[in-house]
């Protein structure tokens, strides 16, 4: 089959130009020559082994990834309690007035501005995830970010503290849009939900994993390094090792090494039900227009904006809450364990119960906002004597957001087609994910704890109805699509070559909306 010089997508007959049969152009023909021109139905068993072998291979990889991402945030959260707070000045108490009080806006900061690095990182790391190798652009991406870690150790100021925190997330941005990627390339629509949910599960896992780590080094006492030092460290090692592990990621599913040259077949083959499409690193950018004028797409980034707000005040301020009621340092350390498993379970037990039954997404996302908003109740209206246990079951009810987070990626991930259309749906969630906890520790106003921060649980309620209200039209929106095209009359025998084409979700009709 030879290269067209130009190639005609959408009913409006928009040009996208291939200019030569390059190396991206040639996967992504080979893709369909291997798909459309083999017709033979596939061997469910042989897709069983192919599913299995691309589950053992990536899942573990992005849940390790995206799980080193979050206890690295959150690092910052336990440090504090460490020693991290007077070390770099994060603190400053008024002593003048009766009784004194404490300002934390520094460490406010020192939270957020991880969030802007993440807000500036986003769309260049994306294009660049686009245009080269997904190994060469994650696995340099990530061993920057691991010397960037580990340099945290060796800051003095809460100046520089900040400047190092912009970095840390400027490089760190590439991770969960590549990973949104990565499960919209290699699985099916109905597959997606629950891959999704496997590797997102880590924040559950990592706080409790990242927990332990911490409450061990928090027992070093003397030597060169601090313990919250010891952690940063630690950390940058861990981010190390992963990232010359990515180099040994495949780019795509038809240049998968680890699969034999027959499963590269079924695995291209078996994407064409999805009508999601294969990957392609040529830009388009009528899918970026389009993409920037569709209300799913903002309706989604809305979701991810609400919902996320908590992660920001819970990453940063969460143990130092915590240990308001009464409780030490290493003791606010174990209580998060219990949000920890909530979120982790709740992520993966929704993810599954989405690639059981069809079109569960939606309702699942809005069931699980309702424990998080009596989880704030709790802990704002619950008496805060020593050592509570109402505001302590507040607290680890609030791990319900995970699977609100989980499955609005999952939407955004299902809900569009086209390469370059999701890139850009994956960049603006991510967004929003960023925009969401820039906001959230900027709410903890620390001369209320007295009055138990009124101004955060109000605020972050609002949110969780924001994301009732989001996710609800979103639902009434895509049902409504589906619906207008059940009832066209489309030319079956159309249906595996569209899939193929590089068609956004609104060009191909055969294209279905996940609930």
């Amino acid at each position: 089959m030879m290269a067209p010089s130009e190639q005609e997508h959408g009913p409006a007959g928009t040009k996208e130009t291939i200019t030569s049969p390059d190396t991206n152009t040639r996967e992504c023909l080979s893709a369909l020559e291997l798909a459309v021109e083999d017709r033979q139905p596939i061997d469910p068993e042989v897709e069983r082994r192919v599913v299995r072998k691309i589950d053992w291979f990536l899942v573990p990889v992005m849940i390790v990834g995206y799980g080193l991402v979050y206890y690295d945030k959150a690092i910052l959260g336990n440090a504090v309690l460490f020693g991290m707070t007077t070390d770099l000045q994060l603190s400053v108490t008024d002593t003048s007035t009766t009784p004194p009080t404490t300002d934390t806006s520094r460490l406010s900061w020192a939270t957020s501005i991880f969030y802007f690095g993440q807000l500036v990182g986003s769309y260049p790391l994306t294009y660049l995830l686009q245009r080269l190798d997904l190994p060469r652009t994650l696995a340099p991406a990530v061993v920057l970010w691991a010397i960037i870690c580990a340099s945290t150790a060796g800051v003095s100021t809460w100046q520089g503290l900040l400047v190092q925190r912009f970095f840390l997330g400027f490089t760190e941005s590439i991770i969960p849009t590549g990973f949104m990627v990565i499960v919209s390339g290699y699985y099916t629509q109905q597959e997606q939900a629950l891959r999704q949910s496997w590797w997102f599960s880590a924040t559950g896992w990592f706080t409790i994993i990242g927990g332990a780590f911490n409450y061990g080094f928090a027992q070093i006492h003397g030597g060169a390094l601090a313990s919250w030092q010891y952690i940063y460290v630690f950390a940058g090692l861990l981010t190390f090792v992963f990232g010359i592990c990515c180099i040994f990621l495949p780019n795509s599913p038809q240049t998968a090494w680890f699969l034999t040259p027959e499963e590269r077949v079924v695995a291209v083959k078996r994407l064409k039900y999805g009508q999601t499409g294969v990957r392609n690193q040529t830009i388009k950018w009528s899918q970026i227009k389009e993409a920037a004028l569709d209300l799913k797409v903002y309706l989604v980034a809305l979701t991810m904006a609400s919902a996320y707000t908590v992660n920001g005040a819970v990453s940063g301020f969460g143990p130092l809450i915590v240990s308001t009621f009464g409780f030490t340092s290493l003791e606010s350390i174990l209580i998060q364990f219990p949000l920890g498993a909530i979120s982790g379970f709740g992520i993966v037990l929704t993810g599954w119960l989405c690639s059981k039954r069809k079109d569960l997404r939606i309702f699942l996302l809005i069931a699980c906002t309702l424990p998080v908003i009596a989880g704030f109740a709790i802990i704002w209206k619950s008496g805060w004597g020593h050592r509570p246990a109402a505001p302590v079951v507040g607290y680890a009810i609030i791990g319900f957001f995970g699977p609100v987070v989980s499955l609005t990626v999952a939407l955004g991930a299902a809900n569009v087609a086209g390469e370059t259309k999701k890139s850009f749906t994956a960049s603006a969630v991510f967004v929003a994910y960023t925009v969401g906890n820039i906001i959230g520790p900027n709410l903890v106003k620390t001369q209320t704890k007295a009055d138990h921060y009124p101004m955060l649980w109000t605020a972050l309620i609002i949110c969780y109805c924001i994301t009732i209200v989001s996710a609800s039209s979103l639902y009434f929106l895509l049902s409504r699509e589906n619906r207008h095209r059940e009832s066209l009359d489309l030319d079956e025998s159309e249906r595996d070559t569209q899939a193929f084409k590089d068609l956004t979700d609104k060009q191909n009709l055969f294209f279905r909306y996940a609930l």
